[in-house]
């Protein structure tokens, strides 16, 4: 089978967020299974940066607006693991400081940037090989899902071709004012509430839910999430609408990256059958954070997140007064929200005793924290699927979660120690104490946490399983179009 993903982010070459991490590994996983994958991003500054002699495979492309045409190239990224990547280059749209906005807000061309490389994509592989199938990702690729079905419809080339949009982030949709429908070329007809339309605007990704063959989120418990009021972000009627054709698989990780047994980053190795290295690690997390005199019954807690209400840091600063009371050591690293950013570290300044933060994002001390934490706090009012509580099961750190998105379906507690960690399901910052203090209770015996641990470290999330269940998606999609 010859699958094209097209993204605006994807490891190594650009990345914000989990949905590089996703199209950087599920095409890697999907050509282990004998198919054969190419990958299309945008020809950022970044990726410039990192691919400077990408060679010309394509030397123009047209691709019309409502008033004047732009000119692409298309740059050949090489294979990686097997995987073809090329890269959509337009200078004047992609060229630019950030992938999508400026600290003073969105550029205000990000329909035309992403609505040309959703058809780029489209004409590139008329050039390059029609493939058995497009698997776009999030809103900046969901046009090419509605170009095929209006656009394109006649083209006999694309007939036959499905699309299949993935939801990393309902949050995300790309609104654009009513103008945007005849500059990208699209029939005022199509401005409608069943089809693009939503509060007067042009939403790219309701257009994506609309017109893709099928759709899928990325945990089985968003799935169903977001077709309710409170997580789908005014989506919710048009994904119930497509409820047969939208499923869940929950993301995989990558364990060459993030694997306590060989992980470069990390100060000592470790195995489930031979812990004594999480020690060693435990202790150079404490020294990177500048603790000292830290007991080995003081549970040493890590936080590594966007700083930010979503992620549930709200519930973090209620809580902190009464957090600090108990027998921890709190260490914290990521940006965000200035607010956060501020409060955490005022905390920290408060009690240097029981709490260090880093505003930052450095994956070393990412790494660091995943290995040599006793616990990883992931507090999130809501989580798609979420990969630092799988990281830390993998490491050994028993993750304290909210029972949302995949948290829910990775997480399993059990009275009697018997599973790898521990959620709440109160959306309040008491709820997360709670789950906190049990947490903190179960460290205390010291052979229950380690037979938690040993269990957590044994669960396999790799990409193998979830490669399989969208094989099964583009298999169904292809036949349900012939």
């Amino acid at each position: 089978m010859h699958i094209v993903f097209a993204a605006s982010e994807c490891t190594p070459w650009a990345k914000t967020g989990g949905l590089a991490d996703v199209v950087g590994a599920l095409p890697q996983a999907l050509v282990r299974l004998g198919h054969k994958v190419d990958v299309f991003l945008p020809f950022y500054r970044q990726v410039a940066k990192l691919a400077p002699h990408a060679g010309v495979l394509v030397p123009s492309i047209t691709i019309p607006f409502e008033y004047y045409n732009r000119f692409i190239r298309v740059l050949d990224g090489g294979k990686t693991e097997g995987v073809q990547y090329y890269f959509i280059d337009c200078p004047e749209l992609f060229d630019r400081e950030s992938f999508y906005a400026t600290p003073s807000g969105d550029y205000p061309d990000n329909a035309e940037r992403f609505g040309l490389f959703s058809r780029a994509v489209i004409e590139a592989t008329k050039i390059l090989g029609v493939p058995d199938v497009f698997h776009v990702h999030d809103w900046q690729a969901s046009m090419i899902a509605v170009y095929l079905r209006s656009t394109y419809f006649f083209d006999p080339v694309f007939r036959k071709v499905p699309t299949i949009l993935t939801i990393h982030n309902a949050g995300y949709q790309g609104w654009f004012p009513p103008q945007t429908t005849p500059h990208l070329l699209l029939p005022w007809d199509m401005f409608t509430m069943d089809k693009l339309e939503q509060y007067d605007n042009l939403n790219f990704l309701k257009g994506g839910i609309v017109y893709a063959d099928a759709i899928t989120t990325v945990s089985p418990t968003y799935a169903q999430e977001i077709q309710t009021a409170e997580f789908g972000s005014g989506l919710e009627d048009t994904l119930r609408r497509r409820s047969g054709d939208l499923v869940g698989i929950l993301n995989g990780v990558d364990y060459e990256q993030w694997d306590p047994a060989t992980d470069p980053l990390i100060a000592d190795h470790y195995t489930p059958e031979d812990l004594a290295g999480k020690k060693e690690c435990r202790r150079d997390l404490l020294h990177a954070f500048g603790f000292d005199g830290v007991h080995d019954d003081t549970a040493v807690i890590g936080i590594v997140s966007r700083f930010a209400t979503q992620k549930g840091f709200d519930f973090i600063a209620q809580a902190a007064e009464d957090l600090m009371k108990e027998n921890v050591a709190l260490v914290a690293l990521g940006t965000g929200e200035a607010y956060y950013e501020h409060l955490l570290t005022e905390l920290a300044e408060r009690y240097p005793q029981k709490m260090r933060v880093r505003v930052a994002y450095n994956n070393v001390l990412a790494h660091k924290i995943e290995a040599g934490a006793d616990i990883f706090l992931m507090p999130s009012r809501y989580e798609p699927c979420g990969l630092n509580q799988i990281y830390s099961l993998k490491y050994g750190t028993v993750p304290v979660v909210r029972a949302t998105g995949g948290l829910q379906d990775t997480i399993d507690e059990q009275a009697d120690g018997s599973g790898n960690g521990f959620k709440f399901g109160g959306y309040s910052a008491w709820a997360m104490l709670d789950a906190i203090r049990r947490a903190l209770k179960a460290f205390q015996d010291k052979p229950t946490w380690t037979a938690m641990m040993q269990r957590g470290m044994r669960q396999d999330f790799s990409w193998d399983g979830p490669a399989k269940e969208y094989v099964k998606v583009y298999e169904r999609t292809i036949m349900n179009r012939s």
